[in-house]
């Protein structure tokens, strides 16, 4: 206060303008304080919330069944058949219980290519423990052994409800044995349908073609949203997976 200067019009005038320099200066500061950390806090969520949606992504594929077969096979086509020979070469027992329809492959396939790139996504995002749980499934369908996921989804599930700040399960709650979702049936024959429908068309078919695709990108995109909505329930009945 003694630095003030009241007693004539110029020094109440440069007091003012002093005062309103500090005020000025205070408030920038503060400004950038705010902007800094709230741009800091925007990143953090933004970080959070994309490894949620990546975790929960990964939890419905691993576990989205309860019935049928809970394993992931992870043999391919040519393993199959190879066996087959092999086997048919020997002459020993037909290896029928390890024998698979095309159609019933493809829904294999598509199981284990999901379940490997949600492996995939848990070891970039998912806590120690996933880590190690999913690289030690990965190493195993390295190496040709089925496996189940059930207690990487038991991971998954706990860590997803603690960080959303719900209520843990209550321990004396059995849950039954969870593995990964089954595909919808009919997804293969579709599409190879809508490709022999588009190559029979030919030259004079260019606008029915047109026509078809338009529908048949709203019939997928209708799909994709109410499997979307369905979440792990959308899969076929007949647990063929």
């Amino acid at each position: 206060m003694r630095n003030f200067d009241f007693t004539s019009w110029q020094g109440v005038l440069s007091t003012l303008v002093g005062i309103a320099l500090f005020a000025l200066v205070g408030i920038g500061i503060r400004l950038l304080m705010m902007t800094t950390i709230q741009q800091r806090q925007q990143r953090q969520n933004r970080q959070i919330n994309e490894r949620l949606r990546t975790l929960i992504a990964a939890y419905k594929v691993l576990g989205g069944s309860f019935t049928g077969r809970l394993s992931v096979d992870p043999r391919h086509l040519r393993d199959i058949r190879a066996a087959e020979r092999k086997a048919a070469e020997q002459g020993g027992e037909a290896v029928a219980p390890r024998t698979m329809s095309e159609e019933t492959f493809e829904r294999v396939r598509l199981i284990r290519d999901a379940v490997e790139a949600a492996l995939s996504d848990i070891i970039l995002l998912g806590t120690d423990e996933q880590v190690r749980l999913a690289a030690k499934a990965a190493r195993d369908l390295a190496a040709g052994n089925e496996i189940h996921t059930h207690e990487l989804v038991v991971s998954l599930r706990n860590f997803i409800r603690e960080a959303l700040d719900l209520s843990p399960i209550p321990p004396d709650l059995e849950i039954p044995m969870q593995g990964p979702t089954r595909p919808a049936a009919g997804g293969g024959r579709s599409r190879g349908g809508g490709q022999q429908g588009s190559r029979e068309g030919g030259p004079g078919g260019g606008g029915g073609g047109g026509a078809g695709g338009g529908a048949g990108g709203a019939a997928g995109a209708g799909g994709m949203g109410m499997g979307m909505g369905l979440g792990p329930g959308g899969r076929g009945d007949d647990g063929a997976g």
